[in-house]
């Protein structure tokens, strides 16, 4: 696969909200690790993004 800078920094972003989400998901999570789910599923979201439009064309 050939990112472009665009496609790197979108995976970071996956992975870094990917990591940030999982604290918060067990059930006995800090109020701070229930409120860190928001911004770590918009980073988990704009990096999908980024990844999925960084592509040249159609999709295939």
């Amino acid at each position: 696969m050939d990112f472009t800078k665009k496609g790197l920094v979108g995976i970071v972003l996956m992975v870094v909200g990917t990591l940030a989400f999982i604290p918060g998901l067990f059930p006995g999570a800090t109020t701070l690790e229930s409120v860190l789910l928001v911004p770590a599923a918009a980073a988990l979201t704009y990096g999908t993004y980024l990844v999925g439009t960084e592509g040249q064309g159609r999709p295939v």
